[in-house]
């Protein structure tokens, strides 16, 4: 299993009350938690596109950070966690030019992430005609199957279809490293899954929960995947699940970076805006919040996949999401302070990522480079 950070710049309320330079800081602050991801052995990193998103997330223009991260950074995936390339959010030309550029000028580092958006607030700000996100997923669908042709063929034949056309061009620059960057999908449901593995593309699991509710997603997508029809030049058998990371020296210090953080805000935030995601029980609706984490809840979080303690605590506890099947194990910040979340980088990276993750080429590198012959 491999490792991985994502960011989306978690601009909260209470970060403005107390800082009136908070986006600011919140921007500068996770891109240096990037490049100290990259130091620690961390694979991956997943960028956001989000729109629209108070107090959720600010990170609209992705290409511009990954763009920034490629020089900083030496060895992490710059991934896109997603483009969408939804026409009316971005021209389809125009996301397969800057996946090019982002290979280029990252040395064949890039990752290129897909989906439809967060949810309603986002997406249908964009498409006003439009009265369900369901519809979305025709939209994109019109649109994945023409990335691969865009990058390999000398001069793109022209496109035609529903949403979306485009004549005749030579679409540039073509990618770096042969045949093309690793494609992704971001998922939301089991159907999701079964689709991304029939296409040949990896998933973004943001919407998995715990480990409980990784079997039956993982399950459909595996079974469906050994007989893929890949959209791209290759099949990327990958699944990557989220959690959260409060790893310390001392296990009672890191507990108390979770009782002392915001999580239960930013889940409130998540259920806020992403209502494409199945809405548990028991979750309040907004402007409701859920109530600050207790002990209690901690060691139910932890029971379910949320990663909390020491090293030894954090190895075992990572260990379970690789038995569980995760290609991936991918972790997500601002629930607690830049101190506290450079030292479980530094932790993971010292303790725990040399004892699961033992091979030094990245997997999606070796679809890449087998495709490429």
């Amino acid at each position: 299993m491999e490792f991985g950070i994502f960011i989306q710049n978690y601009v909260p309320k209470m970060r403005r009350e107390k800082d009136p330079d908070a986006e600011h800081t919140v921007i500068m602050d996770e891109l240096d938690l990037v490049i100290a991801a990259d130091k620690a052995g961390f694979k991956y990193v997943w960028v956001t596109e989000h729109h629209f998103l108070d107090e959720y997330s600010h990170l609209s223009a992705n290409d511009v950070v990954l763009g920034y991260l490629a020089r900083a950074t030496d060895r992490i995936h710059l991934g896109s966690g997603i483009f969408n390339p939804l026409p009316q959010v971005n021209h389809p030309a125009k996301v397969a030019e800057r996946v090019a550029m982002l290979d280029h000028i990252s040395n064949g580092r890039h990752e290129f992430g897909t989906g439809r958006g967060a949810g309603s607030h986002e997406i249908l700000g964009f498409l006003p005609g439009i009265e369900s996100t369901s519809q979305t997923r025709e939209i994109w669908e019109d649109v994945i199957g023409e990335f691969v042709k865009m990058w390999t063929i000398e001069e793109y034949p022209g496109y035609q279809g529903k949403y979306w056309s485009l004549p005749p061009r030579i679409v540039l620059p073509k990618p770096y490293k042969k045949p093309h960057p690793p494609m992704w999908y971001a998922c939301g449901n089991t159907s999701s899954y079964e689709m991304a593995a029939r296409r040949g593309l990896g998933v973004l699991g943001f919407s998995i929960g715990d480990i409980a509710a990784l079997e039956e997603v993982l399950q459909a997508y595996k079974r469906e995947v050994v007989n893929a029809e890949p959209v791209g030049a290759y099949v990327n058998d990958n699944v990557m699940v989220t959690s959260a990371a409060f790893v310390a020296d001392d296990r009672g210090r890191a507990r108390q970076s979770v009782l002392d953080g915001s999580i239960a805000y930013l889940q409130s935030n998540v259920f806020r805006y992403h209502d494409t995601f199945p809405h548990p029980e028991g979750i309040p609706k907004w402007p409701n919040t859920m109530p600050p984490y207790t002990p209690e809840v901690l060691d139910g979080a932890i029971a379910g996949g949320t990663i909390c303690g020491d090293p030894d605590d954090a190895l075992a506890q990572c260990q379970r999401w690789e038995s569980a099947g995760a290609d991936q194990l991918v972790f997500g910040v601002g629930m607690s302070t830049q101190e506290e979340m450079l030292e479980t980088i530094r932790l993971m990276g010292e303790h725990v990522i040399p004892k699961i993750d033992k091979d030094p080429i990245h997997r999606t590198s070796r679809f890449r480079d087998a495709a490429a012959g």
